[in-house]
């Protein structure tokens, strides 16, 4: 091959000076055809092949290779063919014999072949993205895999995130209403995966079946829904990256928090901050492109949605329900009763036809059982000999003043004594348990230790009109009686004194 410079003088002598090819070929030693080709361009064309080279080995075998690329696509990244494993495989199975490097080649230029190309593509101001991902996060201690819910604005580029104990319907609902507020509208469109969450089943047609709690929270909200491509995470790349952007920038070294709810007061810090960032390509910040999408949003709606599955259940014979894996306590008024549970990413309701008869906090553990004593007070109170072993009171830390109340009933009452008790104890179904206290303390530095006596303190403390308290309507609790003094008494301290 020729270099530039050749290159150069001889089109100079040729297109110039006027030299003819014969001249130029004279001078320079070269073949009039190289001459003719050097005048076709001004830079040589470097080496072309004009046919593939012929393989006769390895054409018997190529669609038994492309057979093997092929089902490649499907399985997973680490347990693929190299060329070498297709090399050996032809070797054992089909008797090849010609060289490795012939299909080294022929497989990098399949693979190339098969690679998927991408259009660039052009986003609406108010649609959104949604996916989950994951993350490893220290709370409290423990090093705990959480589940990212995140938002993705691809016109303004703005994000929410929010992270979950699972990858459960709540959260999926909650991480919507989460985002919507944080947003202050609701994007007009949003692209999905295809989440057990939000799609049942996928029809023949392509069409998705959706489940009930997405087509609720649709019909509240009023979006359109999109699907991507099964197996296409392309088609919402832009949410699919956002989950490795927050990795590496909101999450390296691993967060150290308290609790999840305090994580995620960072995260959505960090999502805020983002929006005073202006990204390569852009003028605007993210911030202010977020205010054209929430131009084309949807309007919250008015009321209220709550982002929970509801289920049936019936009260147990303990007086609990079961809900994904967990017994919940209810009054035990509702035993044997049907009702209906709902569960909320940090709450469990239980509904009896439409009064909330109990609510606890959520539990994530397996077998738990979630006990409110309260529930079980009235119970109790007509078998007052199981105080002492009911479980639902394991562990039910009370202020020192209700085991003294205690001693002092049973010292001076006995068994009646220990039923007063658990009847004080039933005070905290009407008032909060700090009232309850300062009751019981008054009533035991006044002496009047009755269940009365300490109704009638907590009643003064909510309400100091309340009259003092009368001892002689309450038998039980030791009268003082006090004579009038009269003047003749003084006469005789008088004589005394002389």
């Amino acid at each position: 091959m020729y270099k530039v410079d050749i290159y150069a003088r001889v089109r100079v002598a040729c297109l110039v000076l006027g030299k003819s090819q014969r001249q130029a070929a004279k001078e320079f030693g070269l073949n009039r055809r190289t001459i003719g080709k050097m005048l076709e361009t001004s830079i040589p064309k470097g080496y072309q092949r004009g046919k593939p080279i012929f393989k006769p080995k390895l054409l018997d075998h190529i669609d038994f290779i492309d057979e093997i690329l092929e089902a490649d696509r499907s399985a997973p990244v680490k347990q693929r063919h190299t060329a070498q494993r297709i090399y050996d495989r032809l070797k054992e199975e089909r008797e090849y014999s010609g060289g490795y490097t012939t299909v080294r080649v022929y497989v990098a230029k399949a693979r190339l072949r098969k690679k998927e190309m991408f259009i660039p593509l052009v986003h609406e101001p108010g649609w959104a993205q949604v996916d989950f991902g994951e993350a490893v996060v220290v709370i409290n201690g423990l090093k705990k895999k959480l589940h990212l819910f995140v938002m993705d604005l691809p016109y303004s580029d703005g994000i929410f995130i929010k992270a979950y104990e699972q990858e459960i319907t709540e959260a999926f609902l909650d991480g919507h209403i989460s985002a919507f507020e944080f947003f202050g509208g609701v994007p007009s469109k949003i692209l999905y995966d295809n989440l057990r969450i939000a799609v049942a089943k996928i029809l023949g047609t392509g069409e998705r079946k959706r489940t009930q709690a997405f087509s609720e929270l649709q019909s509240h909200y009023l979006f359109r829904d999109e699907f991507a491509r099964i197996g296409k995470g392309n088609d919402k790349g832009n949410v699919e990256n956002l989950v490795g952007y927050a990795r590496r920038n909101f999450m390296v070294p691993v967060p150290h928090y308290e609790s999840v709810e305090a994580f995620n007061e960072y995260l959505r810090g960090c999502c805020v901050k983002r929006q005073a960032v202006t990204l390569h390509g852009h003028k605007e910040t993210i911030g202010e492109r977020v205010l054209t999408d929430q131009k084309a949003f949807l309007p919250l709606p008015e009321g209220t949605y709550d982002p929970c599955t509801l289920s049936s259940g019936t009260v147990s014979c303990q007086s609990l329900v079961r809900y994904k894996g967990n017994d919940y306590s209810v009054p035990v008024r509702y035993g044997y009763q049907s009702v209906f549970i709902k569960g909320f990413i940090d709450k469990i309701q239980i509904v009896h036809k439409k009064d909330i008869i109990a609510e606890h906090k959520r539990s994530y553990e397996k077998g738990e059982s979630i006990y409110d004593p309260l529930h079980y007070l009235p119970l109790i109170e007509r078998k007052p000999r199981a105080l002492d072993q009911a479980a639902p009171l394991k562990g039910w830390r009370l202020p020192d003043v209700f085991e003294k109340l205690r001693q002092c009933l049973e010292e001076r009452d006995g068994k009646a004594g220990k039923k007063e008790y658990i009847q004080v104890l039933r005070l905290m179904e009407t008032y909060r348990i700090d009232e309850v206290t300062q009751g019981i303390k008054g009533a035991l530095q006044c002496g009047a230790i009755s269940l009365d006596s300490i109704r009638h303190f907590i009643l003064y403390q909510k309400d100091k009109d309340t009259k003092v308290l009368d001892l002689s309507k309450y038998p039980c609790v030791p009268s003082v009686t006090v004579s009038t003094t009269r003047l003749k008494d003084y006469d005789t301290l008088r004589g005394m004194a002389i």
